[in-house]
């Protein structure tokens, strides 16, 4: 069969698919549990690519004998894996918040910093005054910062605008990223991220100006964006926490998301329980994200669930906590777990997927294998892309790794460094090191 493209010589080609049964028989979903633990390597593989998808993976000596191709590349005994799938970010903003940081190392807690006007605020009216053109130019250079870290897809939340104009501002620049960028975007609308000042006294009126006014009209933007063309799925998503949404309120936003055929995302359990992640969980979330504080009995409801649970070490990393989502237990008891960085100006002010995963296999204690599968396959069903994207099956979009590495391991194992050679994005490099 001729073909575009075969990369060969694969040391490690780490397909991160799933398999079950005793025919090995490709399982379609997330892994949930021990199969968690399971990266799929192939040694010495190669992998063949037609129009941007991959229509061949397996031994080297396997695919180069059913496939020609005009061209091909040597990974010369390194790694080759699927693209990172970030699945959750904040990436569009204006400002900075270098001084919350070292208020942070003063003692002073992120719940304090909002209290008093920082935080997510502080941003906002950043984000306010910030042109489409500088707001571009700031997500574009992060995103760029990620593609360089491996990253092919990236989901992006709005949130700090507050106001319906600003939100809608941040939706456009969502889409020009995705129009004008290598790393495909998906939306996420988060009005409901925090009440702004000229709400602080009368919060369910800005709950009810989210769900009456804002979802509606994002609703509009998505149906006439190119992002409705391409069937990328468009995501409703609240912060349920102390100091920002009770449950009634966040049940009302994503309720109202609902309606307009938005799918369900949900920052819950960060800080405290507020019961957000069994609502989320009985109402099809696609994804719950942060679950530091989830009890054991929304944690058996998750590993029964479709739902994915996101977990992110880099924000307890960064705030100098001690205590992290117990990412641990949920894999042992039969949840599907995925990993982000929450890149973010506030509490994750960072873009390297590898680090959230040197930090999950430290602190969390997930394997190697956990911790990549957490980053790809079940991330990519975590934006509700898992049957096109996040491992190397026939079928999916050819978007690989190859890594200056020889052992998948030292992702997680070394940390503060960019192992990252090549990045291919449907079939195209798109990143070279070298270059």
């Amino acid at each position: 069969m001729r073909v575009d493209q075969i990369i060969y010589n694969a040391g490690q080609l780490v397909t991160c698919a799933s398999q079950a049964g005793p025919k090995k028989v490709l399982k379609k979903g997330p892994k949930k549990g021990v199969e968690m633990g399971e990266s799929g390597i192939v040694e010495n593989g190669a992998v063949a690519i037609k129009d941007g998808l991959i229509v061949a993976a397996g031994p080297s000596q396997d695919v180069m004998r059913d496939h020609e191709a005009g061209n091909t590349i040597d990974a010369k005994g390194n790694v080759v894996m699927p693209g990172f799938v970030e699945c959750h970010t904040h990436l569009v903003y204006g400002g900075h918040r270098l001084n919350e940081f070292e208020l942070r190392i003063r003692g002073a807690s992120y719940l304090e910093i909002m209290e008093a006007g920082g935080g997510i605020v502080s941003t906002m009216r950043h984000t306010r005054e910030a042109s489409v053109a500088e707001l571009m130019a700031g997500a574009g250079k992060r995103l760029g910062q990620m593609l360089a870290l491996g990253v092919t897809t990236c989901e992006v939340k709005t949130g700090y605008g507050l106001d319906t104009e600003t939100e809608l501002k941040m939706l456009h620049v969502i889409e020009e990223l995705d129009r004008t960028h290598p790393v495909n975007v998906i939306p996420t609308f988060l009005a409901a991220h925090a009440f702004p000042p000229e709400y602080k006294e009368k919060p369910d009126d800005y709950v009810s100006l989210v769900c009456k006014e804002m979802i509606p009209l994002a609703a509009k933007w998505y149906a006439a964006s190119h992002f409705a063309e391409k069937g990328t799925p468009f995501f409703i998503d609240v912060f349920c926490e102390k100091n920002a949404f009770t449950l009634e309120q966040s049940e009302r936003v994503l309720e109202a998301g609902k309606s307009y055929g938005m799918k369900i995302k949900a920052h819950v359990d960060e800080f405290t329980n507020l019961g957000g992640a069994r609502f989320a969980i009985e109402n099809a979330a696609t994804s719950i994200d942060h679950l530091d504080a989830i009890s054991d009995e929304e944690i058996a409801l998750l590993a029964s669930s479709e739902t994915i649970g996101v977990v992110t070490p880099t924000v307890n990393f960064n705030l100098g906590n001690t205590e992290f989502a117990d990412a641990r237990k949920m894999i042992d008891a039969g949840c599907a777990i995925a990993l982000s960085t929450d890149f973010n100006p506030g509490s994750a002010p960072c873009p390297s997927l590898p680090g959230a995963m040197a930090i999950a296999c430290r602190y969390q204690k997930l394997s190697p294998a956990e911790a990549l599968n957490a980053a790809t396959i079940n991330a990519a069903f975590a934006v509700g892309l898992g049957n096109k994207i996040g491992s190397i099956e026939a079928g999916k979009q050819a978007d690989l790794l190859i890594l200056d590495i020889s052992d998948y391991r030292q992702l997680a194992y070394e940390f503060g460094g960019n192992p990252i050679d090549q990045v291919i994005k449907t079939g195209q490099s798109v990143y070279q090191a070298s270059v």
